[in-house]
């Protein structure tokens, strides 16, 4: 919780500042957030982070109010997934890898706009990908991949259209993944 009567958030924003292409600078991003009404904003990386306290509207509401605003001020739609603390800290709690073990740069989560059914990725043969690995939590996959996401073949096979229909999809990795629970908890 923030402010009195606030739930803290953070957004996911998909697909910005890769390539040169699609630039949201951070500031700007803050100053949108906080045109917004939403209090104690704050952003992470360049790459898509930002938390912020409210005390309306829910996760869904405030995904769309955000993708709206980046929409009228940047020129270009931006999928956009907002969670609260104790989700991010839901999936932290629940990882099925041994995170403390592994460098973050192996494990990684990636957060779907709604549940996904194991029987998507039923196509996949995982023991084909071994010694990566994927497994299935609550709108979010968890995904290990020992030499990195950029070298994961699984990574790819998971991006794929298909399996990705329907739902917005966003990675990080698991130092992202810590740090938002962390920026979210205050």
């Amino acid at each position: 919780m923030g402010t009195t009567g606030t739930t803290r958030y953070a957004a996911l924003l998909r697909g910005i500042n890769v390539g040169g292409s699609r630039k949201v600078p951070m500031a700007e991003l803050r100053t949108l957030l906080q045109d917004l009404g939403y209090a104690d904003v704050g952003t992470y990386l360049q790459s898509g982070n930002a938390v912020f306290s409210s005390g309306h509207g829910d996760a869904d509401s405030l995904a769309a109010q955000v993708s709206a605003a980046l929409a009228e001020h940047f020129g270009f739609p931006v999928d956009v997934l907002v969670r609260d603390h104790a989700y991010l800290r839901a999936v932290l709690d629940a990882c099925p890898f041994p995170a403390a073990e592994l460098e973050a740069r192996q494990l990684h989560a990636t957060y779907f706009s709604a549940p996904v059914a194991p029987d998507r990725f039923g196509s996949l043969d995982q023991q084909a990908f071994r010694p990566e690995e994927f497994r299935l939590g609550d709108r979010v996959l968890y995904l290990y991949a020992p030499d990195g996401l950029g070298r994961s073949e699984l990574a790819q096979a998971l991006s794929r259209p298909r399996l990705t229909k329907g739902v917005v999809a966003t990675t990080r990795n698991w130092n992202t993944v810590v740090k938002l629970v962390e920026l979210t908890g205050g």
